[in-house]
């Protein structure tokens, strides 16, 4: 059977990005930076807006309990705490903590600077076809139209953090 260009590219993807992930995920750990690299996406996740249990674990695909096991080590940490809005037992609402925001920033910069020392050595004309691609992937899996482009998005999270009274509301 004859392969078409996108099946080749959703299979690059599929090899490529997972790479990437690991190989950073293994220098952070090596480095002590972070533990568990799914800690990273979770806090990624808290670091917009505060979550329900059940909403973080439909995000990750996992199980309540599984998710529910994830943030208790996280709240462990002191990343993390959990709540009951309005006195609703049933619903469990999870938001970052400070100390799990300097995590999350601490992180995030080791993991950047972890990708560029890797990137450091492409040539000019690699960087800019590197760019070229990743904002290819950016129109395709990024916010729809009109929201701003991913980095729009994480500026706006930051300055919301910053200043927690411009925080959306669950």
């Amino acid at each position: 059977m004859d392969r078409s260009p996108a099946q080749d590219a959703a299979r690059h993807i599929l090899t490529i990005i997972p790479l990437v992930m690991r190989t950073v995920a293994a220098e952070l750990r090596a480095g002590g930076d972070m533990p568990a690299p799914a800690h990273f996406g979770l806090l990624a996740s808290l670091g917009h807006q505060p979550r329900t249990l059940t909403e973080l674990a439909q995000m990750q695909g996992v199980s309540l309990p599984t998710m529910s096991n994830s943030i208790s080590t996280l709240v462990e940490r002191g990343w993390v705490t959990r709540s009951s809005p309005a006195g609703d037992r049933r619903v469990t609402l999870v938001d970052v903590t400070p100390l799990g925001r300097t995590t999350m920033d601490r992180v995030t910069r080791a993991a950047e600077a972890h990708l560029a020392e890797r990137l450091a050595g492409l040539d000019a004309a690699s960087k800019r076809r590197l760019h070229a691609g990743l904002n290819v992937l950016e129109r395709v899996f990024g916010p729809p139209p009109g929201t701003g482009s991913v980095r729009a998005v994480r500026t706006r999270a930051s300055r919301s953090r910053a200043n927690p009274g411009t925080r959306r509301s669950v």
